[in-house]
């Protein structure tokens, strides 16, 4: 699970392992494997940061 923030400023965690892709048009948009779509205030790069921080995490457990 990564942190994200909402464009108004809500944070909320999302399960990594449901994201599909990630898109900047401008804003940052994660669109989930469910078909939904979440505009949040991270860019890209910080969001797949996060998963490869997670992912290692949970490997190395």
């Amino acid at each position: 699970m990564i942190s994200v923030t909402k464009l108004n400023g809500d944070e909320f965690v999302i399960n990594a392992d449901m994201i599909e892709f990630i898109e900047e048009t401008p804003d940052t948009v994660i669109s989930l494997i469910s078909g939904k779509k979440v505009v949040v205030k991270e860019k890209k790069d910080d969001i797949i940061r996060k998963v490869i921080e997670y992912k290692r995490k949970i490997m190395s457990s």
